[in-house]
C-alpha cells in the first residue's frame, strides 16, 4: 500500500516556526502580568519561569490549521466539513483562555474541574461526538443518547492525562507529538480509503511541529512552560483529533492508538486518583508521586527521564498502530526501544549499586 505523507510537510514546518517566533511574547507577557513559576515547593527548576507557553503553543497550531486545514483547496475538497475544523480551533482558543486564569492566579481544585468539565461540554454542543464504536467486519455499536457523556469523559481524561505529564521539562510536549505522530500514520494508513483522514494527517503534521517548536524553549533547562494552558490545550486537541480519526472507521477500536499511546500516562492519572482518595485529599490535589517524580527519585535526570517516556510511549503507540499494517518494521522499532529504555534504566542501577558499595566500603574503613 502506498502512503503519501506530502501532505504533512509543510503543515508541520508552518507550526514549527509559528511556536518558535511566538514563544518569545509569550515569555514576555508571562512576566508582565505575573504568570511565573518560582523555585521551590513542588517546583524542581532553579530559575523563575514563566507558565504561558501554551500560547505559543496553541498559535503555531492554529495558523498552521488555519492555513493548510480551511483554505488548503484539497483538503476543503477530500476533508472534513470546515464547521468542524473550525469549531475545534474555537475550543482550542477558548481551553487557552479559561486555563490562563489558573496559571494567574492557581484556581481551587473544584473551579478547575469545573472549567474541565464545561470545555469538555462545549465539545459535542458544538457537534464533534464519538457516535460509533467499530470492532471491525461489520461490527459496530451505535452510541445513540450515550455519545455524549463518552465523549465528554474521553475528553475530561485527556485534559487530565496531559496536565498531570506536565511535570519535568519537555514532557508533555514530546509525549504529545509522539501521539499525534502515531495518529498521523493511522490516519496516512487510511487516507486511500477513507478521503477525510486528510484533515486528520494535516492537524496532526500541525500539532507535531507546534510541539517540537515549543520544545526548542522547554526542553531541560525549560526558558519556559506551556503552563495549565498549555497542558489542557494539548488535551483537547488530541482528544478532538482523535475523534475525527474515528470517522468511517474501518479497524477494532479506532481509538485504541490514542489510547495505547498514552496508556502510561492514562495509568499513572488512574492511580493518583485512587491514592488521593485514599489519603482522603481531593484529585485535583497536586504531588510529587507520579511516573516521572519516581523516575527522578531513582536518580535519572530530567533528560534522561523524558527520553525513558519519549520511548516507552513510542512503544506503546506502535503496539496500537499493529492493527494498522506494517507489523515487521514496528516490531522492530518497539523492539529497540525497549532496548534503549532497559539499557538506560540498567546503567542507571548498576550507578546506584556501585555508589552503595562505595558508601559501604568507606564505612569499613573508617
Amino acid at each position: 500500500m502506498a502512503h503519501n505523507f506530502g501532505p504533512a510537510i509543510l503543515p508541520l514546518l508552518v507550526a514549527m516556526g509559528g511556536a518558535v517566533a511566538m514563544v518569545p511574547l509569550a515569555r514576555w507577557l508571562s512576566f508582565r502580568v505575573g504568570a511565573v513559576a518560582l523555585p521551590g515547593g513542588r517546583n524542581i527548576h532553579e530559575h523563575p519561569t514563566g507558565r504561558l507557553g501554551g500560547l505559543a503553543l496553541a498559535a503555531g497550531f492554529v495558523i498552521s490549521a488555519a492555513i493548510f486545514g480551511l483554505l488548503d483547496p484539497k483538503v476543503r475538497h477530500d476533508g472534513f466539513p470546515q464547521s468542524q475544523v473550525i469549531a475545534m480551533l474555537a475550543i482550542g482558543a477558548v481551553t487557552i483562555v479559561v486555563l490562563m486564569f489558573d496559571d494567574l492566579r492557581e484556581l481551587r481544585a473544584r473551579y478547575k474541574f469545573g472549567s474541565q468539565v464545561l470545555l469538555a461540554l462545549l465539545v459535542p454542543v458544538l457537534g464533534i461526538s464519538i457516535h460509533f464504536i467499530n470492532f471491525g467486519g461489520g461490527h459496530v455499536i451505535q452510541l445513540g443518547v450515550l455519545a455524549f457523556p463518552v465523549t465528554v469523559i474521553w475528553l475530561l481524561g485527556m485534559q487530565n492525562t496531559m496536565n498531570l505529564l506536565d511535570g519535568v521539562d519537555g514532557l508533555a510536549a514530546g509525549v504529545a507529538a509522539i501521539v499525534a505522530g502515531a495518529l498521523l500514520l493511522a490516519a496516512v494508513n487510511r487516507e486511500t480509503t477513507n478521503p477525510e483522514q486528510l484533515t486528520v494527517v494535516v492537524l496532526c503534521a500541525g500539532l507535531i511541529g507546534a510541539c517540537l517548536g515549543f520544545l526548542i524553549f522547554n526542553f531541560h533547562p525549560a526558558r519556559i512552560f506551556m503552563g495549565d494552558n498549555g497542558s489542557h490545550f494539548l488535551g483537547m486537541t488530541l482528544g478532538i483529533i482523535s475523534i475525527f480519526g474515528i470517522a468511517k472507521g474501518e479497524v477494532v477500536f479506532a481509538l485504541l492508538v490514542p489510547l495505547a499511546a498514552l496508556a502510561i500516562p492514562i495509568v499513572d492519572t488512574g492511580l493518583a486518583i485512587i491514592r488521593r482518595r485514599r489519603q482522603g485529599i481531593s484529585i485535583g490535589h497536586a504531588d510529587t508521586e507520579h511516573v516521572h517524580h519516581q523516575l527522578l527519585d531513582f536518580g535519572l535526570t530530567q533528560r534522561e527521564t523524558c527520553l525513558v517516556f519519549y520511548a516507552a510511549t513510542g512503544v506503546t503507540s506502535g503496539l496500537g498502530l499493529m492493527l494498522y499494517g506494517h507489523k515487521k518494521i514496528i516490531a522492530v522499532a518497539v523492539i529497540l526501544l525497549i532496548v534503549a529504555v532497559s539499557t538506560l534504566l540498567g546503567e542507571r542501577l548498576s550507578e546506584m549499586e556501585t555508589g552503595a558499595a562505595g558508601d559501604t566500603g568507606a564505612l569499613l574503613e573508617s
